[in-house]
């Protein structure tokens, strides 16, 4: 039988290794990226063309910094990767019996945590779960919380060890989902305002875990200039790094933003946000140095941050022979032919009036949900399809996001009320013909809207008349149904619309129309189970042929203001094309 004493030398000698661990000198080399939207590969599907951005490339400098044996390296993704890209739409909802391409990926690169972003919620359950079982690493968002028992949906945090270092990474999701998302796709969850999340999280780490640094993964906004009552909080990165001690690093995104910022909190301690942009334009790249203070129990640490421009980057060879096969399979899957347009369709004539890209739209909502009237808008700024064979990959510039169809049922009124919404956001009051007409900002950059294009909804199935000399809230006149029935104010209207919009996005249904969360449930009456660009594409491939029109069943007056201003903010937008 050992004696006491002998227990006594094995719990020292443990003690003893534990102190050999904590090594005077430390070198961490943190990468990150974010929103990449499924740019995997150099290459644009959608336009069948080379890409400037890649996860292909971003995995050169990362392999680089790994072949440095004075420093260990991390690497993080912080959200919304599942969306954007045929090659992930494939593995989400057409190839779904074979591991996703995000998990076989993001597995051979190594990285070590993520954390849950918002459109990486939207392909729903099937997608998400399945994926948080095959990535290789924690995939985190700790205010995603369960509804059943209070605990979070998916894992809140992870503890890293390096070099004795012990560093904390914590996940969190944007909050407003609910007003973009049908519930059904986040069904079981709900989400905590980020700051409030922070707060809880930051306690228990720092009592049970006592990290060296703590690292935050956010996927949500600067939020800087956010006014404290504009409701959930959809970008809150500088509210957490203020106001919630603890965090070392903040990796934002969700904004597309490219940022590096020091943020003092209110215990006088600088804190440093990065935001690597989107689409792997950047990377996050962070050295931290960690020196062992006198007490031999802290680390003081010092921070050197850049960006890393990954369009300079090469693609890796290593990268490219392990995944040649999966691009070539999807390649191959947006090439297989849909049906015939008649006429070539470009949403930059979206911007000013009824187009043939968005009626084409709307006859498709309506003919699908069996609607009365259908409200979309233009997805994509520039975008064209030409005449002649449609192709898969045309689906994606035809509708951008996997939204659901929704049909809701609402009255005359409601439907006016919608409208003098949008428009007000879209249109400017004009008093003379040389006012400007749509809200355009310029800047060293050039010109661009200041306004969501994607939020530009105009209705078919009726006809009316937009009056740019009219006020706010008064200016659209619905003449008649487009079947030649009188419009009621006071009559009950079956509207297709995207999931999106039916949910509250934009604003157009609760602030404009004035109608509650609970009520958007009450009014729908039927939605899709399948995203609309997949029925987009059922209803081409059964029509064959497509007959490209615009009935111009809503007009701008006075009609000669707005063909000079149509002509002269054309050419501030999109040049002389």
């Amino acid at each position: 039988m050992r004696s006491t004493a002998f227990y006594i030398l094995i719990i020292l000698s443990l003690f003893s290794a534990c102190q050999v661990e904590r090594k005077n000198d430390v070198t961490l080399k943190i990468i990150a990226t974010t929103d990449v939207h499924g740019a995997l590969f150099p290459y644009d599907l959608v336009n069948d063309r080379e890409a400037g951005s890649s996860l292909a490339q971003a995995y050169t400098h990362i392999a680089k910094e790994r072949s440095n044996k004075d420093q260990h390296v991390l690497l993080f993704d912080n959200g919304d990767i599942l969306q954007g890209d045929p090659m992930v739409y494939y593995s989400n909802f057409e190839k779904t019996d074979q591991k996703h391409i995000c998990a076989e990926v993001m597995n051979f690169m190594g990285y070590n945590g993520a954390s849950v972003g918002n459109h990486d919620i939207e392909p729903g359950h099937d997608v998400y779960d399945r994926l948080v079982n095959e990535f290789a690493f924690p995939w985190m968002a700790a205010n995603a919380v369960k509804n059943s028992d209070g605990t979070p949906y998916f894992k809140p945090y992870t503890i890293i060890k390096r070099g004795g270092v012990r560093i904390a990474v914590i996940g969190f999701i944007t909050p407003a989902i609910p007003q973009w998302l049908p519930e059904k796709i986040w069904s079981g969850m709900h989400f905590e305002e980020i700051e409030a999340s922070a707060k809880e999280w930051m306690a228990i780490i720092k009592e049970k875990e006592n990290p060296d640094m703590i690292v935050g993964l956010l996927h949500s906004g600067m939020g800087e200039h956010e006014s404290d009552d504009s409701g959930v909080k959809e970008n809150a990165a500088f509210q957490v790094a203020k106001n919630i001690p603890g965090f070392d690093l903040i990796i934002c995104g969700h904004d597309h933003q490219e940022t590096i910022k020091w943020v003092e909190n209110i215990d006088k301690k600088q804190v440093l946000i990065v935001n690597p942009k989107s689409k792997a334009q950047f990377l996050a790249d962070v050295s931290v140095s960690f020196k062992l203070n006198a007490d031999r129990k802290t680390y003081s640490k010092t921070f050197d941050p850049q960006l890393v421009d990954v369009k300079a980057l090469p693609v890796s060879k290593e990268f490219d022979e392990r995944f040649k096969a999966n691009f070539k399979e999807v390649k191959d899957y947006v090439s297989r032919p849909v049906g015939r347009f008649t006429k070539s369709i470009k949403t930059s004539e979206a911007m000013f009036g009824d187009s043939p890209f968005v009626d084409l739209i709307h006859n498709i909502q309506l003919d699908l949900a069996d609607a009365d009237i259908s409200f979309t808008s233009p997805l994509s700024f520039n975008a064209s399809i030409d005449s002649g064979m449609l192709q898969v990959r045309d689906l994606f510039k035809l509708y951008r996001f996997e939204n659901l169809l929704y049909t809701m049922n609402l009255n005359g009124q409601e439907i006016k009320d919608f409208l003098e919404y949008s428009y007000d956001s879209w249109f400017r009051q004009m008093e003379k013909k040389t006012d400007p007409m749509l809200f355009i900002e310029s800047s060293e950059k050039g010109n661009r809207l200041s306004t969501m294009f994607f939020n530009y909804d105009s209705a078919e199935g009726i006809d009316y008349e937009l009056d740019l000399k009219k006020e706010k809230g008064n200016r659209i006149r619905i003449i008649k149904m487009s079947n030649g029935e009188p419009f009621d104010l006071n009559k009950t209207y079956k509207v297709a619309l995207n999931s999106y919009r039916g949910n509250g996005g934009g604003g157009h249904l609760t602030e404009g129309v004035g109608l509650s969360k609970e009520e958007l449930v009450l009014r729908l009456t039927n939605s899709t189970t399948k995203d609309l660009r997949f029925y987009l594409m059922k209803w081409i491939e059964k029509e064959k042929v497509v007959e490209v029109t615009c009935n111009h069943n809503w007009t701008v007056s006075p009609e000669a203001w707005w063909k000079q201003a149509k002509e002269r903010e054309f050419e501030l937008l999109y040049g002389n094309k």
